[in-house]
């Protein structure tokens, strides 16, 4: 299944569980929602989520734009129509807020509003923000007040997620040698892809190797390195960006190394777009929001007189087996599994499963590309140092 269909399928299930569980007596978790209609919009289904959950209901939309306001006010039945997302927070008092738009520019005021505002839970759309900067602020403002935030990296809820984690521990495809990300290979490919499709690679790599020790990194323009005079606003408001290729490896805390890859228009069709894991006796596959997610193929990775060997997949049952639980597949890409985790963390005053914290280390992740970059491809420590874009300092 490609992710578009993995998109809509998902969001259908979670649809009609809602519709089916609408009137209940129990008072309901208070949910506002801000978009923006031309500037982002309402992201991957992050408003309509709640109205999957019998447990919330939507107390008030904003958007910017007029006639986008009257659209998701009837999307999501709700009276409370907002121009200004602060005059919305201040007049709904809710307790979970949903940051939609994809436009990166916007995400950190947004969420720094619901957090001053006394909510208790965000849910932002991916990219987590602009900068290592942007990033500070918010955590800092959200250990404050007491809010969890969580990030919309929605692989992290996939059900098959620890079984693979737990194969690939437990020696499944022998030593681990290396981690493989690759974007989309698009239209976008380089430093657009890096942003907008490469923080879901990232976040993988973090989960199965820590924490991201170092960065080293090389972005081109035409097959030459990218300088300053290549470097303009990046669509989606991703701010200064420049390459359409990036090279990047990265070092993590428990010892094993990962490479990056994006190309504009590489010709695979968007099939490159996955995290391999490559061990001594197999490759585990994970492509991003697919179903099944992961993939085995074992044997010598190396070896050509092994003979065709074929990709298995992996489900939270193991390899090769039937998915016990396609109902949590399903949550993972409308995101109810992700907001019901915001949900408990909140009660349960922990983290949630994919945190702001996590966002952050993302946005490090692609900001110790441009600051590698601008030191001629030397390693850079992270935490970096440049807490900004350093594509401003080429």
């Amino acid at each position: 299944m490609n992710r578009r269909r993995f998109l809509s399928t998902a969001s259908a299930a979670g649809l009609s569980t809602g519709l089916a569980a609408a009137a209940d007596g129990e008072k309901k978790r208070r949910v506002a929602v801000i978009g923006h209609t031309g500037r982002g919009n309402y992201g991957h289904g992050l408003d309509k989520v709640w109205l999957a959950l019998p447990e919330a209901r939507i107390v008030g939309v904003a958007d910017a734009d007029e006639q986008g306001l009257a659209k998701a006010r009837k999307r999501l039945g709700t009276d409370g129509g907002f121009r200004d997302y602060r005059r919305m927070l201040a007049e709904t008092t809710p307790e979970f807020v949903s940051v939609c738009p994809r436009h990166a520019d916007q995400h950190a005021e947004m969420v720094l509003a619901a957090i001053e505002a006394g909510v208790k839970g965000i849910y932002a759309e991916k990219p987590f923000c602009r900068t290592p900067e942007e990033a500070d602020r918010i955590l800092a403002a959200g250990e404050k007040h007491g809010a969890k935030i969580a990030v919309a990296h929605r692989n992290r809820y996939h059900p098959a997620l620890p079984t693979v984690r737990k194969l690939v521990a437990d020696g499944a495809i022998g030593r681990v040698l290396e981690m493989r990300g690759r974007g989309k290979g698009d239209r976008r490919g380089g430093g657009e892809d890096l942003w907008v499709l490469g923080c879901h690679i990232f976040n993988l790599m973090c989960y199965f190797g820590g924490a991201p020790q170092s960065c080293s990194a090389l972005l081109r323009q035409d097959g030459r390195p990218v300088t300053k005079d290549d470097v303009q606003p990046g669509a989606e408001g991703l701010g200064p960006l420049a390459g359409d290729e990036v090279h990047a490896r990265y070092a993590f805390a428990q010892g094993t190394v990962g490479h990056y890859f994006s190309l504009a228009n590489d010709d695979t069709g968007g099939r490159g777009y996955c995290l391999q894991i490559v061990g001594s006796k197999g490759v585990v596959r994970l492509g991003i929001d697919r179903d099944p997610l992961a993939h085995v193929m074992e044997g010598n990775p190396f070896d050509p007189a092994a003979g065709a060997r074929e990709w298995v997949p992996i489900t939270s049952a193991g390899i090769g087996k039937p998915e016990p639980h396609p109902e949590k597949v399903a949550q993972v890409g409308n995101h109810v599994r992700a907001v019901r985790d915001l949900m408990a963390a909140v009660d349960e005053d922990r983290d949630p499963l994919c945190s702001g914290r996590d966002g952050a280390t993302t946005v490090e992740m692609i900001c110790a590309v441009f600051a590698s970059h601008r030191e001629g491809g030397k390693a850079v420590a992270i935490p970096l140092q440049e807490r900004g874009n350093a594509l401003e300092k080429l």
